[in-house]
């Protein structure tokens, strides 16, 4: 059993789902780009009992507002929509889960606020984002971001109204790692019953997002700074695995050695079968791993 959120923001509200006690140890879930809280459904449930595990939706997707007309999505606007809950719940210190963009958004977090932070779980995420290797190809990078926002906004386009089927089938075409039943668990909350049919929820505008790019440097030097430990869960078949990241794989793979040389007694680092879902689609895959995290005594643990 789950209970919904909402809390207030200057342009409307943020909202969640709940699962557990509210006095319970405190866990903040963190979803991937384009996707909704729905995407820990089948994950908490297999999770200790004894935490309150509270996934909130991002500003543009599932049940949240969407920014105010003529707003960007940055990274770090979901940073400071992760503060805001943290403050509405008025949580000093709690362990953040994220997945895909969710694990950056937290890794981010961690870096601006390590005090508040206990443990982090990375879902198919490093926690970074790489930036461009050539300056070109960032310049280049930032005007196809405001041009792509400011041609949504001339023309105005009403969302498309779809059927049941036809809204699953576009969605699992546009991600080959969601399995059918994966795909109408983020559709329950990813989309909105009308007479004509089912309307995404999700701001257009999010696809133009300006995301935090940072050097491999930049990033063992940021999680130096997170003052507990580190799980990474990476899926075989999913976006992380080096050989198959094309022109990110020099990134990850340089990450990945810091992670399991310099970092080695900070952070953990799994492989485990699946997809970039493997946490919604086979959840008994990674729920004993991060149950097993959870549980453990943290050695720097603070009260």
């Amino acid at each position: 059993m789950f209970s919904e959120l909402k809390f207030s923001v200057p342009w409307g509200h943020v909202a969640a789902k709940a699962w557990g006690p509210s006095d319970g140890r405190p866990v903040l879930c963190l979803h991937g780009w384009l996707d909704n809280a729905n995407t820990f459904d089948k994950l908490i449930p297999l999770l200790p009992r004894d935490c309150y595990y509270v996934a909130m939706d991002f500003s543009g997707h599932g049940l949240s507002s969407h920014r105010p007309a003529g707003s960007a999505y940055y990274s770090l606007d979901y940073v400071m929509d992760v503060r805001r809950v943290a403050a509405a719940l008025q949580w000093r210190r709690f362990t953040l889960m994220g997945h895909s963009m969710g694990g950056s958004v937290a890794g981010m977090f961690c870096f601006l606020y390590p005090e508040m932070v206990d443990k982090l779980i990375l879902l198919e995420s490093l926690g970074f984002l790489p930036a461009p290797e050539d300056t070109e190809a960032w310049l280049k990078s930032k005007r196809v971001v405001i041009d792509r926002l400011l041609s949504l906004e001339a023309k105005q386009q009403t969302p498309k109204a779809r059927s049941p089927q036809e809204a699953l089938q576009r969605l699992l075409e546009a991600n080959r790692h969601l399995t059918a039943e994966g795909g109408a668990i983020l559709l329950q909350r990813g989309a909105t019953e009308t007479p004509a049919g089912l309307v995404y929820n999700r701001d257009m505008r999010v696809r133009t997002q300006n995301r935090e790019s940072l050097t491999v440097e930049q990033c063992v030097k940021l999680l130096q700074k997170v003052q507990d430990r580190v799980l990474i869960i990476v899926a075989r078949e999913g976006l992380l695995v080096p050989q198959k990241l094309d022109s990110r794989s020099h990134f990850a793979k340089a990450l990945q050695e810091e992670f399991e040389s310099t970092l080695k007694e900070h952070i953990q680092l799994v492989e485990v079968p699946g997809s970039h879902f493997v946490h919604l689609n086979e959840p008994e895959v990674v729920s004993g791993i991060i149950s097993n995290f959870l549980m453990a005594q943290n050695a720097r643990a603070r009260l």
